[in-house]
């Protein structure tokens, strides 16, 4: 109230308010805020950090994204990216509410002015460029006389005023990102000082895994050392078995039956007249197109096609074929046919390349050229000297030469049929041999042509019927389903597999489902099997039947992983390698201490090995892989100087350093702390989102929704 009163006290700032309001730029997430009032309306989505996302507002953002990506995007990759961009948002912004990070409108004006808001012809002026009065104006005559384009702009500004304060967020911490020239020193020399070495390396595979013993209590000591490297999700495996509703061997005979019977004519009684008719069939009918029509799943196609477009499984057949001849009934894909040949050209279609040269003026012509007619028909002369020579790469001459698309293709123009290019170009191609080379004009420019191939073409008439499966098939299936479930409810939950095996089914496990997957490898997108796995009453040992495409999942759950560390049964696929690389290699460094390179390599069978131009920066070794700890200790030694037996990540080894060569010096090392600086100040939004993200206390509970 006592503001209030303040402002009635002063009407002049009372004024000026409402001024602003009129005719200033609206911002309305500065002036105005929907995050008041603590919790969000309804259940939650997510909690960070003790903030909430409320699941009405998760719904509408994603009823918005729906509307940004359309259809194509899959509603799992949908609310994953609009969850993830929620959640940068709250992270992000509970950084700006501790900083005191604030934008005011001239900011959010300096912000358009330099994004892509930028080029909306409502905010350019009479010379096409932004103009921040314009940008205002068109603003509040949105408001006025155009509300549903303003609300769309206030949710613009919600998405400008969310980057123009993480801009200012990164650009802090860049800000504070530096490199000093000791440090520029230090990277110049890690690339450049380099080191040649002699070095016996002896593998941990000298000796077999079978021999080293670990125990389940040694894995479980492991994975609590190491407790960040072996955290797990909440997680689960399944098995099913797949009953696909697809036709049976019944149901292709069928079909292959119905074309055999098409082919005849057939007698066809008339009740009306008491006489009957013979109708024609595929064989004799005088109307494909309407045969078709009737009797086919696939029209009658007037197309002349090429070998290309026709069946691979029978091309070659009916390219042999004779007019009026038929093939079939053959399988293709999920079709039976029968396939008439109805008309042939020979040659119909020319496979040809081209060297377009072009001029200012000619049709569809780059406008950065500007040669003229003249100019243009000379090089095109001498271009085609050039291809008609022996030995001539025509593909080189148009990738170098050409100013047609087709150039980065060598001037490939691919198989076409007559009508389809300009008519003096189609003239050439259908009207000369292959191989022939020679220079055409069109309102294109000059063309230096050679023809390529040419290939015959056949026009074809299909009497296709679709292979699906009959109802008694349908019937059988869900019945041999549902025999499948009961059996193996009634047993015990091991049975599974072997009740499947005496079906003669196949059994498909899927390990390690995570509480928000969909897809699921063999079923494709079926969330509603992920969310019965996952519910609180789904059991290990538990089976259910599913409608899934195109048929039925019967599916058993076969185990629950918790949220927290990996069981040792779970780790040891991990785990054992690494310690049983560690008992190796303390078995190899006790057997072979105190012992010469030459002793080393003689006593275990290996040989020595040299190294060449090794840096600190690559430390790796020929035929070893990756060795920092062996390439480092190197560094560290004299030239001539030997090592002890190092523990390496293949290996243990014993190194000579044969040659040292330090790096060239330099006055100063300001372009390599200027490098370094730039790229950790690259690094800084990806890594800075990281790391709130890894210190967030963050509670996901999509998958209740989703």
């Amino acid at each position: 109230m006592a503001i209030l009163e303040n402002i009635r006290k002063r009407t002049t700032v009372l004024i000026l308010i409402i001024g602003l309001a009129l005719f200033a730029f609206v911002i309305s997430g500065v002036f105005t805020s929907n995050d008041f009032g603590g919790a969000k309306v309804g259940s939650a989505v997510a909690e960070i950090n003790g903030e909430t996302i409320s699941i009405d507002e998760f719904r509408r953002e994603v009823e918005n994204a729906s509307r940004r990506f359309g259809p194509n995007m899959p509603p799992s990759q949908l609310t994953k990216t609009v969850y993830d961009q929620q959640i940068r948002k709250v992270l992000l912004g509970q950084q700006f509410d501790d900083l005191g990070i604030d934008v005011e409108s001239d900011q959010i004006v300096e912000f358009v002015k330099s994004s892509g808001y930028a080029q909306i012809p409502d905010f350019l002026d009479e010379n096409g460029i932004f103009n921040e009065e314009v940008f205002r104006s068109a603003i509040a005559d949105w408001r006025v006389n155009n509300p549903v384009r303003y609300d769309d702009w206030l949710n613009i500004e919600q998405v400008i005023i969310q980057s123009a304060k993480e801009q200012i967020y990164f650009n802090l911490i860049k800000g504070g990102v530096g490199a000093t020239l000791p440090e520029g020193e230090f990277d110049y020399k890690m690339a450049n000082d380099k080191l040649d070495i002699q070095y016996v390396r002896i593998p941990y595979t000298k000796i077999a895994d079978s021999t080293i013993q670990v125990s389940k209590d040694e894995i479980a000591a492991y994975i609590k050392e190491h407790a960040d490297d072996y955290k797990q999700e909440k997680s689960r495996d399944i098995r099913f078995v797949y009953f696909e509703e697809k036709a049976s061997a019944a149901d292709e005979k069928v079909k292959e039956e119905e074309l055999v019977n098409l082919l005849g004519d057939s007698v066809e009684y008339i009740e009306e007249t008491n006489t009957t008719d013979t109708i024609p069939g595929f064989r004799n009918t005088t109307d494909v197109a309407a045969f078709l029509d009737r009797h086919s799943d696939i029209k009658f196609d007037t197309i002349f096609k090429a070998r290309k477009d026709l069946p691979s499984v029978v091309a070659d057949t009916l390219l042999g074929m004779a007019i009026g001849e038929i093939h079939g009934p053959y399988r293709d894909g999920d079709f039976y046919k029968l396939t008439k040949m109805m008309d042939k050209k020979a040659d119909g279609s020319v496979k040809a390349s081209h060297i377009l040269i072009t001029y200012e003026g000619a049709e569809r012509a780059n406008p950065e050229i500007k040669r003229t007619k003249e100019e243009a028909k000379a090089k095109a002369d001498e271009l085609l000297g050039e291809a008609k020579e022996e030995g001539a790469q025509f593909t080189a001459l148009a990738r170098d030469n050409s100013d047609g698309p087709s150039a980065p293709r060598g001037g490939d123009l691919g198989y076409f049929q007559e009508g389809v290019m300009a008519d003096a170009f189609n003239d050439f191609c259908f009207g000369n041999d292959v191989g022939t080379i020679g220079l055409v004009e069109t309102q294109f420019g000059f063309h230096v042509i050679k023809i390529d191939d040419k290939q015959d073409i056949v026009q074809v008439a299909t009497l296709a019927r679709e292979v699906v499966p009959s109802e008694e098939t349908i019937n059988t299936l869900f019945t041999n389903a549902t025999k499948f479930e009961m059996a193996s409810i009634d047993a015990d939950a091991e049975s599974f597999s072997s009740i499947a095996d005496e079906s003669g089914y196949t059994v498909r496990p899927v390990n390690k489902i995570k509480e928000l997957d969909e897809n699921l490898p063999g079923l494709s997108s079926q969330r509603g099997i992920v969310q019965w796995a996952f519910n609180d009453d789904t059991e290990v040992g538990d089976i259910k039947r599913f409608n899934v495409n195109n048929g039925y999942a019967v599916v058993q759950l076969t185990k629950r992983y918790k949220e927290g560390l990996m069981t040792p049964e779970d780790a040891s696929t991990t785990v054992l390698p690494k310690l049983r690389k560690e008992r190796k290699a303390e078995q190899l460094l006790l057997a072979n201490q105190g012992k010469s390179m030459e002793d080393l390599a003689k006593d275990n069978e290996v040989v020595t090995s040299t190294a060449t131009a090794l840096t600190m920066k690559s430390p790796t070794l020929p035929g070893a892989g990756r060795e920092p700890l062996v390439v480092g200790t190197a560094f560290a030694l004299e030239q001539e100087g030997t090592s002890n037996l190092i523990k390496g990540e293949s290996g243990i080894y014993k190194i000579k350093v044969t040659k040292k060569e330090a790096a060239p010096e330099l006055d100063n090392f300001s372009t390599y702390a200027k490098t370094l600086k730039t790229s950790a100040s690259n690094r800084v939004n990806g890594d800075v989102f990281k790391a709130l993200q890894e210190g967030a206390e963050t509670e996901d509970t999509r998958a209740t929704f989703y």
